[in-house]
């Protein structure tokens, strides 16, 4: 017998180069973040937040940038304008991020090397540009993350090789 209070909670999945925004209860989560940055973004008052799965730093460096998902200063302007659409206030979003690992020691090329950190210091960039506070961060190291962001309490919950689970 389910209980009449109970919430069915929806999982939204985000996959690479995309964004997704939703309002409370559902969950939102990416998987396979290492190199690349997942951005929560969150309106607590209005209780719409956002996530997004970037893998590439700056769009301006790329002749066909069509994927708007794949940088951040693409994807967090239009992943704000989809929050704002479901009733967020752009001046009560706030950001925590994950990932930006470095996958592969001393291999691939000049551009390869540090994605990872280059894709963490664009995202910030942006996101201070934009006025966006960042709260908390997991970022750098050699691990994969999944990005697990509850909409209904603001929670975001990052799972590690091995299934070790923590609050971010």
């Amino acid at each position: 017998m389910i209980n009449q209070h109970q919430v069915i909670v929806e999982e939204i999945k985000v996959g690479i180069s995309e964004w997704k925004a939703s309002t409370a209860p559902h969950r939102l989560i990416t998987l396979g973040l290492g190199s690349c940055v997942g951005i929560v973004l969150f309106d607590s008052f209005n209780r719409v937040g956002g996530l997004s799965h970037i893998m590439l730093p700056n769009s301006k460096q790329f002749k066909n940038n069509g994927k708007k998902g794949k940088f951040p200063d693409t994807a967090i302007p239009l992943l704000v304008e989809d929050m704002v659409k479901l009733g967020a206030r752009r001046s009560a979003i706030k950001a925590k991020i994950a990932g930006g690992a470095k996958m592969f020691s001393s291999v691939g090329t000049s551009f390869t090397n540090n994605i990872g950190e280059r894709n963490v210091e664009q995202t910030c960039k942006v996101l201070s540009d934009m006025g966006i506070p960042l709260l908390a961060a997991d970022v750098g190291g050699n691990k994969g993350r999944t990005i697990i962001f509850d909409t209904q309490e603001g929670i975001v919950w990052i799972r590690t090789l091995g299934n070790h689970t923590y609050e971010l």
